[in-house]
This record gives C-alpha cells, structure tokens and sequence, in this order.
C-alpha cells in the first residue's frame, strides 16, 4: 500500500480517537459543573455527589482517558507501522 495513503488513514484515525476522547473529557467536566445543584441532593458515602464528582469522580475520568488514549494510539502506531513495512 502506497505510505502516502497509509499516513493519511492514521492521521484521521488519531484524529477520530483525538476529537472523541476530547468530547468524553469536556462532557465530564462541563455536566459534573452544570448540573452540580441537581447533584448536590444525591450522596455518596456522606457526601454530596457533586463534591465527589468534582474531587474524585472527574480526576478519575482524566485518567481513563489517558489510558484509554495511550493503550489505543499504541495499537494505532503499531498498525501503521506494519502496513509499511509490509
């Protein structure tokens, strides 16, 4: 397959996976701050959930997603890198 071609479909699959985890990161940030009142009468552990969303909860999701991101941008590498080489 042509290495021009090979590029170009793994740039708009980092681009895909980029604009994907990139919604996933603002709609845990925007929706744990907006709906933080409807939040506040829900409890966990003693605490409200919007506490716990915006101390635990949201710092939890940025890690996932940067998992997430690092395990399958390292599939995507890997791939490209075999196409070429083939």
């Amino acid at each position: 397959m042509d290495k021009p071609l090979i590029r170009a479909r793994h740039w708009e699959r980092t681009r895909r996976l980029t604009a994907l985890l990139l919604l996933a990161w603002l709609a845990t940030g925007f929706c744990a701050a907006f709906f933080a009142r409807e939040l506040a009468g829900l409890s966990v552990f003693g605490w409200p959930l919007s506490f716990y969303l915006a101390a635990q909860g949201a710092s939890l999701a940025y890690l996932a997603i940067l998992a997430v991101y690092a395990w399958r941008m390292r599939k995507l590498d890997r791939a490209a890198a075999a196409e070429q080489r083939a």
